[in-house]
């Protein structure tokens, strides 16, 4: 069996096996996706066994974006094998492939949502949040003046201002991309709409088809009364929670915490790139040395009151708080970068993280992360 790039020539085949495996709608989009004029087969890998593709996986180039910096990264999504080939780690090598082709993109993380555990097998932890998907428990009462339609690609622009106003406020955020934005407005998985008042467009969201099942609705932005006309106009049963202005109509929030999976393959190129990010955490902080061990690995350097020094990389090192440093477990990385927790919550969850002895330092170098990501299929 061969694993390599797809081809115009595959994109029937590719289709057929994820619908064979998932719904006809993950069809419609690998068909879109495939056919993109910017994306198209070169973001599609397959395994073959001889002219038959028995097993597919999907990189999307996505931005994340951490307290106003943004962050190169790839997004696995349509894995599909199948059942006859399960078992002979063509995953495993699909998901070597759309690492590899990350790196050469210049992506610094993956981010995906996946079934419970398997992912983590590939370098993968669970970072950050995923909102809940709450029961509606009453609608709105209906505001007069809104109009509701599905959304087209000359929506673009507007819809991506509607995002942008809503995710300003958070330290992490993920967009969708122009390409995936054409995809969403296409696909029959789900629907964008787009609400309007006085002809002119003050709301968006997406919902799932009703013969799913129950309907959900998620991505609400807009005004507050635009947003009421959504849900109204839209009648879900349940809905992603976002926004104030719906918590009087969600169920309460239940226990439990949905998380999206992160990994970073290469810590030194990730930590240089942050560099703005750390410079501006460490603002007010006195001049001092500053280390931070993984266990297999550390990092020391000096950070002078306006700016930090060159990193220097190390290896092992199983005590940096004897030496003055923070302790943090490489598999947590992505969490304490990314999560909401900081290092002092973190340090409460898990006794291979700690700050050491410089305490507020490793606090305002590691704080909390608020976030708001918009992935290809709802949560």
């Amino acid at each position: 069996m061969e694993i390599r790039t797809s081809r115009a020539e595959d994109v029937d085949q590719v289709e057929k096996l994820i619908v064979s495996r998932m719904d006809p709608s993950d069809g419609v989009d690998a068909r879109l996706l495939m056919t993109d004029p910017d994306a198209g087969c070169e973001w599609v890998a397959v395994a073959t066994d001889g002219d038959r593709i028995v097993s597919t996986a999907t990189l999307m180039d996505e931005t994340v974006t951490l307290a106003g910096l943004d962050i190169p990264a790839g997004q696995v999504e349509q894995v599909a094998t199948d059942v006859e080939y399960e078992g002979k780690g063509l995953v495993r090598q699909l998901m070597g492939w759309a690492h590899d082709r990350s790196a050469e993109r210049g992506h610094l993380v993956q981010v995906m949502i996946g079934i419970p555990y398997f992912y983590r097998q590939f370098g993968y932890t669970y970072s950050i949040p995923v909102k809940q998907t709450r029961p509606l428990v009453r609608k709105p009462e209906p505001v007069a003046g809104h109009t509701i339609r599905r959304a087209v690609e000359a929506d673009i622009p507007a819809l991506e201002r509607f995002q942008r106003d809503v995710q300003q406020g958070v330290d992490l955020r993920m967009g969708h991309t122009v390409q995936c934005w054409r995809w969403l407005i296409n696909r029959t998985g789900t629907t964008t709409w787009v609400v309007e008042r006085d002809g002119s467009p003050v709301a968006t969201g997406r919902s799932t088809p009703p013969e799913e099942g129950d309907v959900v609705l998620g991505e609400v932005a807009g005004d507050d009364a635009a947003v009421k006309a959504l849900v109204q106009l839209v009648n879900p049963d349940q809905v992603v929670e976002r926004l104030p202005v719906l918590e009087e109509f969600l169920e309460a929030r239940r226990p439990g915490l949905e998380q999206y999976l992160v990994r970073i393959p290469d810590v030194p190129k990730l930590f240089e790139h942050l560099r703005p990010v750390f410079t501006k955490r460490l603002q007010g902080q006195e001049p001092t040395e500053v280390l931070l061990g993984f266990y297999r690995t550390h990092v020391r350097f000096r950070w002078d009151g306006t700016g930090i020094g060159p990193y220097e990389w190390g290896g092992t090192m199983m005590g940096p708080g004897e030496e003055g440093g923070a302790g943090i477990a490489p598999d947590l990385l992505a969490p304490l970068l990314f999560g909401p927790h900081g290092i002092d919550g973190l340090r409460r969850l898990f006794s291979d993280i700690y700050p050491g002895p410089k305490f507020d330092l490793m606090n305002a170098l590691f704080p909390p992360v608020t976030s708001d990501l918009l992935t290809f299929y709802l949560p």
